[in-house]
């Protein structure tokens, strides 16, 4: 699905926290009222506020819009087929089993959410079966993710390779080529070592594959292509450990249909996996 149709109300709860004081204040507004919004023109919002017509527009870039109309026509679409709040906040009064059931809850949605949004799986899935190598990079957190994928998919019979060290990360990109493919997983988009990594990908003319929660950040932007996440922050999780499991549950459903389609070769790679790991545990 288009990243630009679906789910303005999410995309103002994930991007907030990162809001200029103006930004939070249009996003308070159309969060508070958003049948209003559907109705009113750019002009209306902007006196309404006592911003400037510019503010807003640049409002609905930051959320991935082309522009405001682009952003109404998403808000309408959610109106029509409200979202179930389910992110609800942890009290201090709430008990163990309470506070279980939110997280639990809270991921369910960081996954529906995610699920509306992701991007063009069918691309990406075809790049990488197209690909000599597939290498997984990651900073961080996101280095986790990257070597969960390289857990994966080293059973598909694909030669894949993931690194957490930065300074490797930067050697192995150097040697990849135009047959291979690397996936880039941040949840800012904006990692600085990161990007240095993209950098030497795009002088060597290596395809990339991008899985981050912003469609505006740098990742997203100079990447082939670029899968989304959805997550919300609350008071004990951040969003970017909320993404992870978005994140992860990318991977699996990319895992998932190279499998398939790799029929018989990718069996055969999981039966010799399967017996190596057997031979080791006797």
């Amino acid at each position: 699905m288009n990243y630009e149709q679906l789910h303005c109300l999410a995309r103002i709860k994930t991007h907030y926290v990162h809001l200029s004081d103006k930004e939070k204040r249009i996003a308070d507004y159309i969060a508070n009222d958003p049948e209003k919004i559907v109705h009113c023109s750019i002009n209306q919002v902007a006196d309404d506020l006592e911003v400037a017509d510019s503010t807003v527009f640049r409002f609905c870039k930051r959320l991935g819009f082309k522009g405001f109309q682009a952003m109404k026509i998403a808000l309408a679409a959610e109106i029509v087929t409200p979202m179930k709040d389910i992110h609800e906040h942890i009290n201090e009064e709430d008990d163990i089993q309470t506070v279980t059931e939110k997280v639990f809850r809270s991921n369910i949605k960081t996954l529906e959410d995610t699920l509306k949004i992701t991007g063009d799986f069918e691309t990406a899935v075809k790049a990488i079966l197209a690909s000599d190598k597939v290498e997984f990079f990651g900073s961080g957190g996101s280095s986790i993710i990257a070597m969960d994928a390289y857990h994966k998919f080293i059973r598909s019979g694909i030669p894949v390779q993931a690194n957490s060290d930065t300074h490797i990360q930067l050697m192995s990109a150097s040697q990849l080529s135009s047959k291979d493919l690397a996936i880039l997983i941040s949840h800012s988009g904006s990692t600085k070592d990161l990007l240095q990594v993209l950098d030497l990908l795009k002088e060597n003319h290596v395809q990339t594959i991008a899985i981050t929660n912003y469609a505006k950040s740098p990742l997203s932007q100079r990447a082939d292509i670029s899968l989304f996440t959805v997550a919300e922050e609350t008071i004990y999780r951040s969003e970017a450990l909320s993404s992870r499991i978005a994140q992860l549950t990318i991977i699996d459903a990319l895992f998932v249909n190279v499998m398939m389609a790799r029929e018989e070769t990718a069996k055969e790679s999981l039966q010799k996996i399967r017996q190596a790991i057997s031979l080791k545990r006797m």
